[in-house]
C-alpha cells in the first residue's frame, strides 16, 4: 500500500518537544513524537530521570522500562541548584512547540519555571501535563504507583481466582494508556494550530486515562443489572469461553462469544452435544455452566498442538490465537519486519524493544533507536522543525475544539474502531457513522429475532450508545451500486476515513485505498485489522481479548507455576482505538503540511506489545525467560492486594521508597522494622517479603477499605481501593470532578456518560450529542452534504439502500431473494 516519494521525512519532523518531570506517562507520549522524526529534548537532573532505576534490569544494569520509553531522544542535563537553571529551562521552552510536563508525578529536580509567563510570550506553545489525579478533588494528593491506580480505576478486582487475592500485573500499563491519550491531545492542537489556533494548555489524569478500558463494564453492568465479580484466572463476565487453556504444547486463546462461534468450537472439538444444546446458544446461559463445560473441552484441546489448533480454528472462523512467550516475539520475523519490534542500543548493549504501532505506510516511524546516555545529544539529518514564533494577535482563540473542521467517514464497529472515530467527535471533528440496515454496529446487538427487533433493542445497548456519541449516523448498503455511489462521494470531501472490519472487506467493495486515493488524493485511510493488511494471519478473526492473548503479554503475568494470565475480557480493544487515533492525527498533520494522505495499516494485536516491552527488552539481551512475580513487583517491596473487612473487599499497597516504607512499618505497629537500617533496601525486605505481608494483611483485615485507603493516604503511602467498575458512578472523586455527564437519548432516555481524561481547563469536553439511532442522521447529511432531493431520499429508503429500522433475519433473506432478482440501474447523482 506505500506510495513512493522518496526518502521518508519524518510526519513530526518540524516540531520540537521538550519533556521536564518524570513520569511514564510523559515519557512515552514524547516518544511517540521522537518516533516520527520530532526533536525531542529530555531535561534530566545531574542523577538522571528516576526511570532510569526502574526495574527489570538488563544485564547490564540498564532499565529496560526508561530504554522503552526513551529511544530515540535526546538529554539535557540542567541542575536545579545552577544560578541560572530557570533561565536556561525557561529559553529551551520558549524555543519549542510542544511542552510535555511530569513534574506532578516526579519533579525529578526540575527548576521552578513559570508557565503562565512562558505561554503569554509564546502563545503557539502547545502544553501538556500529567497527573495522577489531576489538580483538583479529593484524591489530587494521592500517593500513587501504576497498581494502586489500576485498582482504583477498577482493573484489578475482576481479575485473578474466585479465592484469594485478586491478580494484577506487572507496572507497564498506565503510562501506556496515559501516554496515548497525552499524546493524542497535544497531536490534536497541532493540528489546530495549522488553522491559525493558539496553542492549548491541556491537563492529563492517568487515573481517568485508565478508566477507557473500564468504561464498557461500567455502563454494561448499570444496564444489566448483573453482580459482576470474580470468576477465576482467565474467565471474565460477560462472556464464556473467554481464556487461555492448555494444549499438548503450548497454550491456546480462545474467544467463543457468538452462538456461530460457539458451535463452530464444539464442531472442531467434536462436542457435538454441546453445539446443539439451545440452552448453551448464548454466551450468558454458557456462563453459569463453566465448570461443567470446560471438564469437557479442556481434555480435548491438550490432544493438539496450539499451533494445529489455531490452523483448524482459521479454517472455522473461529477466534483463536497461539499463546507466545516472550522467546517466541523475539523470533517473530514478521513482527520485525513490520517494526513491532526494533532494535536499540542501551549503552553498550543491543538488544531489542516494541517499536511505534502506528503504521503509517507513507511516513513510516524510526524503525528502532539509541537510548540517551545522561546529557547526550542526538541528530538525525531529516529534520526540519521551524519553531512557531506566533504572537498572541496572530493567533485565534481558544474558544473552538481542535478538531473542528474535520470530517471523518466512520466504517466501524464494536469497541476499538468505534472508540478511535468517538475521541475524533469528542475533539470537535465531524463524524459520520456509516451503518446498514441489514448489518447495524454489532454492538446495538446480534440478536435478529423479531422481538428483539420489533423492540428496538438494538437502540438501547449502552456499550453503542458509550463508543458512538457526538456522532451522526447514516445508513448505507454497501454491496449496492447506489449505496456505494453515496459512499464514494462522502469520502471525496473527507479528510478520514477508518475502517475495523476483516481485511479487504472495503477493498472487495469497490472502497480500497487504491480507488478512494484517486477520488481524494489528501484522505488518510485507516484499516484497523486485528493482524495486519500483509500478515500471514490476516484472515484470523479476533476480539479484543484475541489481542491480549496473541501480544505476549499473559506469558509474565501470573505465578511462576501457574497458566499465562489474561487482565482484561478485551484488554486490546480500548488499546487500539487510541492507538488508531493517535495514528490518524500524525497523518492529518502530514497532510497539512503537504497535501499527501496515506494509509495506515494499523495491526491491533501490535498494540498490546507495548506493554510487554520491558521483557522483550530483558530477554532479546540475556536469554532468561521474564521473572513471573505474581501480584508482587520487581521492585517494590512489599506490593500487593490485602483483604480488608467484609466479603471481598481489597486494597492495593505499595512501598515504592525507604521512606514509604518506613512510614508504613510504623503505621502498621512494626516501629522495630521502620528503625531497622538493613531493610532500607528493597532487596532487603524481599527476603522476608512473606513476614510483612502477613503484618500488612492483619493491619487491613480489620479495617473497611475505604478506612484503610484514608489512614494509608493520610501517612503518604501509595495505597487504593480495588473497585468493582460499576463502583466508579458513586467514585466521590470522579463526581467532583464531573466526570460523569448527564445526556438524553432516544429509547434509553437521561444516562450517563464518561468524559475524556483530557482537559483545557477546571470542566471536561462538553458532550455534544447523544449516540445516533440507525440512520437518523439520513436526510441531514444526504441533503445538505450530497444535495440529495426529499424524492431521491425517500426513493433509496423504499428500495431499503437506506432506513431507519434494522431488518430481522426472515426480512434479510426476503430482501436477498429481492435483489437477486433485482436489474441494475444508475446510481443517484
Amino acid at each position: 500500500m506505500a506510495e513512493k516519494m522518496g526518502p521518508s521525512v519524518g510526519a513530526l519532523s518540524h516540531l520540537r518537544v521538550i519533556e521536564i518531570g518524570s513520569s511514564a506517562a510523559t515519557s512515552y507520549c514524547a516518544r511517540m513524537f521522537a518516533d516520527f522524526g520530532a526533536d525531542v529534548q529530555k531535561v534530566e537532573p545531574p542523577a538522571g530521570d528516576p526511570l532510569r532505576r526502574s526495574a527489570p534490569f538488563t544485564l547490564g544494569g540498564q532499565s529496560a522500562w526508561f530504554a522503552f520509553l526513551n529511544f530515540n531522544k535526546s538529554s539535557i542535563i540542567i541542575d536545579s541548584a545552577g544560578p541560572d537553571a530557570g533561565t536556561q529551562l525557561t529559553a529551551l521552552i520558549e524555543n519549542c512547540d510542544v511542552l510535555v510536563d511530569g513534574r506532578d508525578v516526579d519533579s525529578a529536580g526540575c527548576p521552578s519555571i513559570d508557565i503562565a509567563a512562558i505561554r503569554w510570550r509564546r502563545p503557539a506553545l502547545i502544553y501538556l501535563e500529567a497527573s495522577w489525579f489531576g489538580d483538583q478533588g479529593p484524591y489530587a494528593g494521592f500517593a500513587a504507583t501504576d497498581s494502586t491506580v489500576r485498582a482504583l480505576a477498577g482493573l484489578i478486582k475482576l481479575v485473578g481466582p474466585v479465592e484469594g487475592a485478586p491478580l494484577h500485573a506487572p507496572d507497564f500499563q498506565t503510562g501506556i494508556l496515559a501516554g496515548l491519550w497525552g499524546f493524542i491531545a497535544a497531536a490534536s492542537s497541532a493540528v489546530a494550530r495549522m488553522h491559525g489556533r493558539a496553542g492549548q494548555s491541556w491537563s492529563l489524569s492517568i487515573f481517568e486515562s485508565s478508566l477507557a478500558l473500564s468504561e464498557h463494564l461500567i455502563f454494561e453492568a448499570s444496564a444489566r443489572g448483573d453482580v459482576i465479580r470474580r470468576i477465576g484466572i482467565n474467565r471474565f463476565w460477560p462472556s464464556f469461553p473467554v481464556g487461555i487453556y492448555e494444549t499438548k504444547s503450548g497454550w491456546l486463546g480462545v474467544t467463543a462469544v457468538t452462538p456461530a462461534q460457539w458451535r463452530a468450537f464444539c464442531d472442531m472439538l467434536g462436542l457435538f452435544h454441546l453445539r446443539d444444546d439451545p440452552a448453551l446458544a448464548l454466551s450468558a446461559d454458557r456462563r453459569q455452566h463453566i465448570e461443567s463445560i470446560e471438564r469437557q473441552f479442556m481434555p480435548i484441546l491438550k490432544m493438539r498442538t496450539a499451533k494445529e489448533w489455531f490452523s483448524e480454528g482459521l479454517k472455522r472462523k473461529i477466534p483463536i490465537v497461539p499463546v507466545p512467550e516472550i522467546s517466541d516475539l523475539l523470533l517473530d520475523a514478521e513482527k520485525k519486519a513490520r517494526g513491532a519490534i526494533v532494535p536499540i542500543l542501551l549503552g553498550e548493549e543491543a538488544g531489542l524493544t516494541a517499536g511505534s504501532m502506528q503504521r503509517l505506510t507513507l511516513t513510516p516511524p524510526r524503525g528502532g533507536g539509541k537510548v540517551p546516555s545522561l546529557g547526550e545529544q542526538q541528530e538525525y539529518p531529516n529534520m526540519q522543525y521551524q519553531t512557531g514564533t506566533a504572537s498572541a494577535s496572530d493567533c485565534t482563540g481558544a474558544d473552538r475544539q481542535p478538531l473542528q473542521g474535520i470530517r471523518v467517514i466512520d466504517f466501524t464497529m464494536g469497541w476499538a474502531g468505534p472508540l478511535c472515530t468517538r475521541t475524533l467527535a469528542d475533539l470537535g471533528a465531524d463524524v459520520i457513522k456509516v451503518e446498514a440496515i441489514q448489518y447495524p454496529d454489532w454492538w446495538r446487538g446480534v440478536d435478529r429475532r423479531p422481538a428483539y427487533v420489533d423492540g428496538r433493542m438494538y437502540e438501547k445497548t449502552m456499550s453503542f450508545c458509550i463508543m458512538n456519541r457526538n456522532k451522526r449516523g447514516i445508513t448505507l448498503d454497501l454491496r449496492r451500486p447506489r449505496g456505494l455511489a453515496l459512499a464514494k462521494r462522502l469520502l471525496a470531501e473527507a479528510d478520514i476515513v477508518v475502517d475495523n472490519y476483516s481485511v479487504d472487506v472495503l477493498t472487495k467493495l469497490g472502497l480500497g485505498y487504491d480507488v478512494l486515493k484517486t477520488l481524494n488524493p489528501r484522505l488518510v485511510m485507516m484499516s484497523m485489522s486485528a493482524f495486519g493488511t500483509n500478515s500471514v494471519h490476516r484472515d484470523c478473526r479476533a476480539y479484543g481479548s484475541t489481542l491480549e492473548q496473541g501480544s505476549g503479554l499473559p506469558s509474565v503475568i501470573g505465578s511462576a507455576d501457574g497458566s499465562p494470565a489474561m487482565s482484561h475480557t478485551a484488554f486490546g480493544d480500548p488499546v487500539g482505538g487510541l492507538n488508531g487515533c493517535a495514528a490518524v492525527l500524525i497523518a492529518l498533520i502530514h497532510v497539512y503540511n503537504t497535501g499527501h494522505g496515506q494509509f495506515i495499516d494499523l495491526a491491533q494485536i501490535e498494540c498490546m506489545m507495548p506493554f510487554a516491552a520491558p521483557w522483550i527488552t530483558v530477554h532479546s539481551i540475556g536469554g532468561m525467560p521474564p521473572t513471573r512475580y505474581g501480584s508482587r513487583h520487581p521492585q517494590f517491596v512489599p506490593h500487593g492486594c490485602f483483604r480488608c473487612a467484609g466479603e471481598d473487599n481489597w486494597i492495593m499497597i505499595a512501598a515504592t521508597d525507604a521512606d514509604m516504607w518506613q512510614r508504613l512499618a510504623l503505621l502498621i505497629g512494626r516501629p522495630e522494622w521502620a528503625t531497622n537500617v538493613s531493610l532500607k533496601s528493597a532487596e532487603a525486605r524481599r527476603a522476608i517479603e512473606d513476614v510483612i505481608e502477613t503484618r500488612i494483611s492483619d493491619w487491613t483485615l480489620v479495617r473497611d477499605a475505604e478506612e484503610a485507603m484514608s489512614e494509608l493516604q493520610a501517612a503518604k503511602i501509595a495505597a487504593g481501593v480495588a473497585r468493582l467498575p460499576i463502583d466508579l458512578l458513586k467514585d466521590r472523586h470522579l463526581s467532583s470532578r464531573t466526570f460523569f455527564q448527564e445526556i438524553d437519548r432516544a429509547f434509553v432516555g437521561l444516562h450517563l456518560q464518561p468524559s475524556m481524561p483530557i482537559r483545557e481547563g477546571a470542566k471536561p469536553f462538553a458532550i455534544r450529542t447523544a449516540a445516533p439511532t440507525l440512520g437518523q442522521h439520513n436526510g441531514e447529511v444526504l441533503s445538505e452534504l450530497l444535495g440529495l432531493s426529499y424524492a431521491e431520499i425517500a426513493k433509496l429508503a423504499r428500495e431499503g439502500i437506506i432506513g431507519t429500522e434494522m431488518l430481522s433475519e426472515g426480512e434479510l433473506a426476503k430482501q436477498r431473494r429481492c435483489r437477486h432478482t433485482e436489474k441494475p440501474t444508475d446510481s443517484p447523482n
